[in-house]
């Protein structure tokens, strides 16, 4: 493969999204965003007089899903035009004036919910009764009713609003702080060479086989952070202090009941998955004894758990390989499945590989009026193609939630994001692993699964009873110094990792680098995400009755019920225990595998 890094012309258009499908030119978006600016004008007309009548409700309601498909419609062009070549001045412009549009539009539609709520316990029952057209937004309408108890008056609302920048300071300047201003020792590689050290660089020399090296890293690392502990320590309460806050003002019991809320999950479901991984820490234990056997270390230090069991499995699959991979692996879902899987591919859903400018990651992009794109950085190795295999999950629940629902109930919910690529993944594994007969190969699927496990169920696990515990002790008004919320870290990190892994004291500082813990309880849904997803793999590979057509209903469920519900018409139930089993299980299965390959 070319390693000259291409200008965006030079791609061959056949590896290139075919954004025409959006907009022909950048002509005609530019009429629709002239469009969509005067229909905006149009919004403030209906503030008035919006819920007088069943009929008048329904003519805001029709209006206002027309003019927010528009604006997605235009953002999607420009973003994903932007994503591809940020060079490019025209689409950085258009990006900005889409990006300003959308928070226009915020405001005008600022008085909807806020009057929703004043609306007496019966009116929209007896609008559903006046005009039965109405019931298509039932369940969005009663979902925003739930939040009658949760909110306060106009004038307190307004209040809030004021301060919402005030309460979220906190998070922004711990981003600014670890971002940009944290600074560390410089340290050498594994050449000797002294060079500049940040968390990135970190995360490259851990990895190092020369244990020195990820030892004077690890070490860099942690004392560097431990140098900002008393300003981190400050941002860390002030952010807890301010969701605890905004819990109680808003009438919640606690602040993780806060966070739930919004997507109506039952505490059941967090401390359920936090009880089952801790009564299933034998499995990580097992993990861990894993590296320190095949590593040949006397002593398994916290800082070479990061290193790969295996050497560098340096095979390259084209992206035809990956193609073929992908249809075959995912074969299982059945016909219509995989004819949309080859639509992306034939009709150029998918951007495939790098050129100057263009965003570096890879994601899902897309909406009602759009094709589910997939932008990539395809370099063929073996964790492009699970990364192709991984984003087509996230496409294909996209593509179903809008095939089968009305517009307002086209999106689903995140936590229910990770589950559809996740299940497209570990169906990967499982064909590469029967139809492979390449013993390395066998072992970078296997690495990269069970570090899959690693981090997903059980590391993310870990941060979410961690979180838990620091709003409990902040909610008894317990003080939470630096040296506390240190010690409350070391606590859990033994549990999670055992006797077979010496704690070097420095790691009881890792909770200062986890940006994840200004995002208030998020982190528990990519372990729920990736047991749900066992669950259903589990399920269709051994032929559960009527499992892959339950997992395609699932997809197509869109955000019309409540995550926990859809989840249901799967077949998995988030309060059961045999959910996050299901997973524990499976990272136990592949362990066994690695060790049977590895010693074949």
């Amino acid at each position: 493969m070319d390693n000259k890094i291409k200008l965006r012309s030079e791609i061959n258009d056949d590896y290139k999204w075919d954004l025409t499908t959006i907009y022909k030119s950048d002509e005609d978006w530019e009429k629709d965003f002239k469009r969509a600016e005067k229909l905006l004008e149009k919004i403030s007309f209906y503030k008035d007089d919006f819920l007088k009548s069943a009929d008048n409700l329904l003519e805001f309601l029709l209006f206002n899903e027309k003019v927010d498909r528009l604006i997605n419609k235009l953002y999607y062009y420009a973003h994903l035009n932007y994503d591809s070549d940020t060079l490019n001045d025209d689409y950085k412009k258009m990006n900005e004036k889409i990006t300003n549009l959308f928070s226009k539009y915020g405001e005008y539609t600022a008085f909807v919910t806020p009057s929703l709520l004043k609306l007496d316990n019966g009116t929209l029952e007896k609008y559903y009764n006046d005009n039965p057209k109405l019931l298509e937004y039932k369940f969005m309408l009663d979902d925003i009713m739930r939040y009658k108890s949760h909110t306060l008056s106009i004038d307190k609302e307004k209040m809030l609003a004021m301060f919402s920048k005030a309460l979220d300071s906190c998070s922004k300047t711990y981003s600014t702080l670890i971002y940009t201003d944290i600074k560390f020792d410089n340290v050498k590689d594994e050449n000797g060479k002294e060079i500049e050290f940040n968390d990135t660089v970190y995360s490259t020399l851990i990895k190092s086989k020369n244990r020195t090296v990820r030892r004077d890293a690890f070490m860099n690392l942690y004392n560097g952070y431990k140098n900002y502990k008393n300003v981190i320590t400050d941002l860390f309460n002030g952010n807890k202090d301010a969701e605890i806050a905004l819990s109680k003002v808003r009438n919640y019991e606690s602040a993780v009941k806060a966070s739930l809320f919004g997507e109506n999950i039952n505490i059941e479901v967090y401390n359920n998955l936090v009880k089952c991984i801790n009564d299933n820490m034998n499995v990580i234990y097992k993990y861990y004894d894993l590296k320190k056997e095949l590593l040949g270390l006397d002593e398994l230090h916290i800082y070479d758990t990061y290193v790969e069991l295996i050497k560098d499995y340096d095979k390259k699959y084209s992206f035809e390989e990956a193609k073929d991979l992908t249809i075959k692996s995912l074969s299982v879902l059945g016909e219509d499945y995989v004819n949309t899987i080859k639509r992306a591919f034939d009709q150029r859903w998918i951007d495939v590989y790098y050129n100057k400018g263009k965003y570096t990651g890879a994601y899902s992009s897309g909406f009602y009026d759009t094709n589910p794109f997939l932008l990539l950085n395809y370099k063929g190795t073996i964790d492009d193609v699970s990364t192709l295999v991984h984003e087509l999950g996230h496409s294909m629940h996209t593509y179903y939630s809008c095939k089968n629902n009305k517009y307002v109930y086209s999106r689903y919910e995140i936590f229910v994001a990770e589950v559809a690529s996740t299940v497209n993944e570990l169906l990967l594994a499982n064909y590469m692993l029967e139809h492979s007969s390449n013993k390395d190969e066998k072992l970078a699927v296997l690495n990269h699964i069970i570090d899959m496990f690693k981090a997903t169920l059980y590391r993310q696990t870990m941060f979410a009873e961690f979180e838990y515990q620091m709003y409990e002790k902040k909610e008894n008004d317990e003080s939470l110094t630096s040296e506390y919320i240190s010690d409350c870290y070391f606590k859990i990190l033994k549990k999670y990792f055992g006797d077979s892994v010496i704690l070097d004291d420095e790691i009881k500082y890792e909770w200062m680098r986890i940006p994840h813990f200004y995002y208030d309880f998020y982190v528990y849904k990519y372990a729920t995400g990736i047991s749900a997803a066992c669950f259903i793999v589990d399920e269709i590979l051994n032929n559960k009755e009527n499992a892959k057509e339950k997992y395609l209903s699932f997809l197509k469920t869109g955000g019309s019920m409540y995550s926990l519900d859809a989840l249901k018409v799967a077949n998995v139930d988030m309060t059961d225990k045999k959910v996050i089993e299901s997973a524990v299980k499976m990272f136990d299965k592949y362990i066994d595998e690695f060790k049977r390959v590895y010693n074949s």
